[in-house]
């Protein structure tokens, strides 16, 4: 249903359909509208997962740490940007050596 959104197709056409929504397609897209919504959107998780009432385990998951060098870079690179208004607006992005290598 992921895909299905971000190409924003009904579930039937991903399966080789011929691309008209059903009403089969209508009721997954909401039934996946409001799981998204359930869902926490920093960590990932929703309630019920660490509810022992609703059928979860407050033990279900344990932190792991990750650290990502992509991101240890742009973290870096913000620290150059200006906490003034000159740094209003301003979005590091990372890009491959090559490509930054080519630019005009």
């Amino acid at each position: 249903m992921e895909l299905c959104e971000q190409y924003r197709i009904p579930h039937s056409q991903f399966l080789g359909g011929d691309g008209r929504w059903s009403d089969l397609d209508r009721a997954k897209a909401m039934a996946w509208a409001h799981w998204q919504r359930s869902v926490c959107p920093e960590c990932r998780t929703r309630l019920q997962e660490w509810d022992h009432q609703r059928g979860g385990d407050p033990h279900a998951y344990v932190t792991d740490t990750l650290r990502c060098p992509g991101c240890e870079l742009i973290e870096q690179e913000r620290d150059h940007v200006p906490q003034d208004r000159s740094g209003y607006g301003v979005k590091i992005q990372l890009l491959p050596r090559e490509q930054y290598e080519q630019r005009p």
